[in-house]
């Protein structure tokens, strides 16, 4: 018969003293983890009180900072549709931001008044816009990553003949104001905006199947590299 020990009285005591320190331990551990806890709730509402404040500011912040520069966009768009077109024409934009997003709707008034983009001389007006806002756009690129060179093909065709050369005007003093190379595709005469280019070139079609179309430089402004 094997003797089991019977624990003593003092140990027994002994035992529920550790445990009882244990559970005093563990009790003031959660009551730590739970100060803490109820802190970064208490935290969270008051970001969560401010958010809103925060983002109604922001979005206040974007509307003045867009605005200022689409104020600058309708003007130069406006003044490049005048000198091109000659007429009381003034680009206007629309613009909103929600949730950091800028919303932006291009319209055009004659006279003062609200006009579809579309009728009259509405080719000629989309074709002038689309290079003013492809250089606007062209022209926030980083020039370490991107070259400043854009290629217009056939951005003339809706302007009337003796239109031409306002159009190729601007486009030449906006390249050289922003340092840009542009590459302009034209089947005017090359009278209209000779005085606007530095070189230029006639594309010939193929002579013999398979060689593909050729280059002709025909004019080279003095300078010119």
């Amino acid at each position: 018969m094997n003797n089991v020990p019977v624990p003593t009285l003092s140990q027994g005591v002994e035992e529920v003293r550790r445990q009882f320190s244990r559970l005093l331990w563990q009790k003031d551990n959660l009551k730590k983890r739970l100060e803490e806890t109820r802190k970064a709730i208490e935290e969270t509402d008051r970001f969560l009180e401010l958010q809103p404040r925060v983002a109604e500011r922001l979005e206040a912040l974007c509307r003045e900072l867009f605005g200022e520069i689409l104020d600058e966009v309708e003007r130069n768009l406006s003044y490049a549709l005048q000198e091109v077109l000659g007429q009381d024409l003034r680009v206007v934009t629309s613009r909103d931001v929600q949730r950091g997003k800028v919303t932006i709707t291009f319209g055009m008034e004659r006279g003062g008044r609200p006009e579809d983009i579309l009728t009259g001389q509405g080719g000629s007006v989309c074709n002038i816009l689309s290079v003013g806002l492809r250089l606007i756009a062209l022209s926030q690129l980083d020039e370490k990553q991107h070259r400043r060179f854009l290629i217009l093909d056939e951005q003339d065709c809706w302007l009337r003949p003796d239109l031409v050369p306002q159009l190729m005007g601007i486009i030449n003093a906006i390249a050289r104001r922003l340092r840009f190379q542009i590459l302009v595709i034209s089947h005017h005469d090359v009278s209209r905006f000779r005085e606007y280019a530095d070189l230029i070139y006639r594309i010939l079609p193929e002579r013999d199947p398979g060689e593909g179309a050729s280059l002709e430089l025909l004019e080279k402004a003095p300078g010119s590299p």
